[in-house]
This record gives C-alpha cells, sequence and structure tokens, in this order.
C-alpha cells in the first residue's frame, strides 16, 4: 500500500529532479525509449524508485554521491521490491552526466 506521505514525497522530488535525473528523464519520457511507457518517483511497497516501466517490471535508480554511504540500505531495499518481480537497473550519476551514450546501450542490452 502507498502511504500519503510517500505520494506526496515523490510528487516532490518530482518537481525537485537532480540534473542526473533530469537528463534521464529526457531520454524516457513520452515512451521516447524504445517505445515503453516509464514514470518518475514511482513508488512501491514504500519505496520510491527513480524510474519505473510497469510493462517491463523494471526499476531505473540512479545512484548518486548519497548512495554511497548507504550501500547496505540500497541493497535491502532492492531486495524488498525484487519481490515483487521487479528487475534493477542501477547506474551513476556520474557516468550519465558523463556519458549518456554509453549509459542508454547499456540500458538497451538489459530491456532487447
Amino acid at each position: 500500500m502507498k502511504s500519503k506521505v510517500k505520494i506526496q514525497l515523490a510528487q516532490e522530488f518530482r518537481k525537485k529532479p537532480t540534473k542526473s535525473e533530469k537528463i534521464m528523464w529526457n531520454v524516457l519520457r513520452r515512451k521516447d525509449f524504445l517505445g515503453y511507457k516509464f514514470r518518475r518517483q514511482h513508488v512501491i511497497d514504500g519505496y520510491i524508485l527513480d524510474f519505473y516501466c510497469p510493462s517491463l517490471k523494471l526499476a531505473i535508480e540512479i545512484d548518486g554521491a548519497i548512495h554511497q554511504r548507504q550501500i547496505k540500505e540500497d541493497r535491502e531495499r532492492q531486495k524488498i521490491i525484487e519481490t515483487h518481480g521487479i528487475k534493477f537497473f542501477r547506474i551513476s550519476s556520474e557516468e550519465i552526466e558523463n556519458n549518456l551514450i554509453l549509459a542508454i546501450e547499456k540500458l538497451k542490452r538489459i530491456i532487447v
């Protein structure tokens, strides 16, 4: 069940995306990426995913600096979400900002 607090927090995150989230959203929005619909800041099981594609059951998580301080928590969160049959694609914000073409190629390889 989605808590109202998490939904409100996800809405706030949508209003203030990070630089790498903006870049990735420009690739994924309006079914521009291989025709798949992605959602931003989607809540699943009380956790907020950066991007989620329901038809692929795929979560895309952009790991910025904060994630280096919460590796254990991220692994636990990912395990819980994976129990719903959701696959994860993790990528660093640095890679998105510095080599978007390679990042997109990596994402395509796991989808196609």
